[in-house]
């Protein structure tokens, strides 16, 4: 399957706790990061603190990321986003561990007709990586909903993937009148109970892959090659280790598996706010039915909980959003049209 990397494909095929050990010692609270350099100065990305001392500058490349940077001062520190077009907005919500690069091909895509919008949670992407900060769903959830303040966001569509499902869910309960409707795909927002993803939690959560994660970005460079039916590029993979170099920037990512189980009571409070607040409000699912982890099985959930549901089943694997861009855009922009 071609990638290209230009504006028209932009990359994509055309078709709880922090760790507790690094290298057996004790990781040290991430310090709050300065500001390094004005935005106007760096409207592509802009250099950030991530702890002991070490700053991390990563530029993405125009080509693939076309897209002015802009930010957000949250309650915990700087915050790295993108809006691009005009419209009715829609707000992209990442898992692990990408940030709004991942949803390049569909904003190119959709913002002649909507204002697409893509954040990092911090800890992820360009955004700061603050101090006294767990990087749980959470938090990550409670920085989004500044960012809903913030831009006066309303007649809003919510999309998420992975982690993206649960905090995109949680947004929406706590902003349900400004709401439009959700699209999501192989998510989910209740507590787990599917036996592969507690032992896939387990085994993260272990020192032995904690280590993995924090020292070699396991996810980066082993889980995401995986987890596409269409091979990622260099370019593509450089952006996703280019924003996580160093062990301390990687803690956000290794935090998310841990919380598969550990957040289960909140996941329970998000459940029931979804069937109380949500299960009016239309769904549009953009499903890879490939996924080895968010299987088909996992929309059951979904179609019980919710009134109005809209299935689009794609031919990809977990990172949808890299495998099938196009049918994604299509899909929403049907669904929201």
């Amino acid at each position: 399957m071609a990638v290209v990397s230009g504006l028209d494909g932009v990359g994509a095929p055309v078709e709880g706790r922090r760790p507790s050990t690094l290298r057996g010692k004790h990781v040290a609270r991430v310090r709050r990061p300065h500001v390094l350099r004005p935005l106007e100065e760096a409207p592509h990305g802009a250099g950030r603190r991530v702890g002991g001392g070490d700053t991390v500058s990563f530029r993405p490349d125009p080509r693939l990321f076309p897209f002015g940077s802009r930010w957000l001062d949250s309650s915990v520190g700087r915050v790295h986003y993108i809006d691009e077009g005009q419209g009715r907005p829609i707000l992209m919500l990442h898992g692990n561990p990408t940030w709004s690069f991942l949803y390049r091909g569909i904003v190119v895509r959709l913002r002649d007709r909507f204002r697409c919008i893509a954040v990092d949670y911090p800890g992820f992407g360009l955004s700061d990586h603050p101090d006294n900060y767990a990087y749980t769903p959470g938090e990550h959830a409670g920085v989004v909903g500044e960012l809903v303040a913030h831009l006066g966001l309303n007649d809003l569509t919510l999309m998420g993937q992975d982690w993206g499902g649960p905090i995109a869910m949680r947004t929406a309960i706590d902003n349900v009148t400004r709401l439009r409707a959700l699209v999501m795909g192989n998510t989910w927002y209740w507590p787990l109970d599917a036996w592969h993803m507690k032992a896939f939690s387990a085994g993260m959560s272990s020192g032995f892959m904690q280590r993995q994660i924090l020292q070699k970005n396991l996810f980066v460079n082993r889980i995401m090659p995986m987890a596409v039916k269409h091979r990622l590029q260099a370019e593509v993979l450089d952006h996703y280790r280019g924003v996580l170099p160093t062990p301390l920037s990687r803690v956000g990512v290794a935090e998310f598996p841990r919380q598969l189980t550990r957040a289960g009571d909140w996941l329970a409070d998000v459940a029931h706010g979804v069937k109380t607040t949500l299960s009016n409000v239309p769904l549009q699912l953009v499903w890879g039915i490939h996924d080895m982890a968010f299987t088909p099985a996992f929309m059951d959930r979904f179609r019980a909980d919710f009134s109005q549901v809209r299935v689009t089943r794609l031919d990809a694997k977990h990172y949808i959003q890299e495998d099938s861009p196009a049918e994604i855009s299509d899909a929403i922009a049907t669904f929201l049209t």
